[in-house]
């Protein structure tokens, strides 16, 4: 996070002109892209509550969309983000849902290219603050406003430990963690909140471990 002045101590620097509609979504939409790994050539967007109703005049839209590109809060680029989503020949398609969420400010993206797809749901709790709520089907909770590991793994016997031990080999502090599943003994995910930045070494490390199939990395 950048500030600025005094004043942006209060919330995030960031293009308006609300921060849960704009810095949020914006937020959201580049936790996405974080963990697809590369730029989607297509996205889906689906808007929930006030989003849905409010998307285009708080500029919930170009906000999304700007995190798809990977821009930060306070760019410019922001505001111009669905014309070079455009040059880029990525397909964008919006759709206001009815149904009633759990929070007023929620968006789902699923993002996709030739090599694959991902889903997310995010919502903006205000202030630019966010919570990913759940990923490819797995429910979860994560801020995104700290460096945080994603692992996907079987669910088996010595998986969690033998990540943990990676992370206090490297004097990683876990600041939250949490652990879900579909199916005993079927697919499990890790979420990891490190109070440190990931290195690629470890990243690899886990990687290499028993059990493990996929591990994403977020930076705040």
């Amino acid at each position: 996070m950048k500030y600025k002045s005094v004043f942006d101590i209060i919330g995030p620097v960031m293009i308006g002109p609300s921060s849960s509609h704009t810095a949020g979504a914006a937020r959201i939409g580049r936790v996405a892209r974080n963990l697809f790994g590369r730029e989607p050539e297509w996205a889906d967007i689906y808007l929930y509550g006030s989003f849905a109703k409010t998307y285009k005049g708080h500029g919930t839209d170009v906000a999304l969309v700007g995190g798809l590109l990977d821009f930060d809060t306070f760019d410019e680029r922001i505001k111009q983000s669905l014309d070079l989503a455009a040059l880029k020949k990525m397909k964008i398609s919006f759709h206001e849902e009815e149904a009633v969420p759990d929070h007023p400010n929620t968006a789902k993206l699923v993002i996709g290219d030739t090599q694959g797809e991902l889903e997310l749901v995010g919502i903006s709790i205000g202030g630019g603050k966010i919570e990913i709520t759940e990923l490819n089907g797995f429910k979860l909770r994560l801020s995104g406003h700290h460096p945080a590991i994603l692992v996907v793994h079987d669910d088996r016997f010595g998986a969690i430990a033998n990540v943990a031990n990676i992370l206090s080999k490297h004097e990683m502090n876990i600041g939250h963690m949490e652990v879900s599943r579909k199916e005993k003994g079927k697919m499990a995910l890790m979420v990891i909140e490190v109070d440190q930045n990931i290195d690629d070494i470890v990243l690899a490390e886990i990687e290499g471990l028993p059990y493990i199939t996929q591990v994403a990395r977020v930076v705040d």
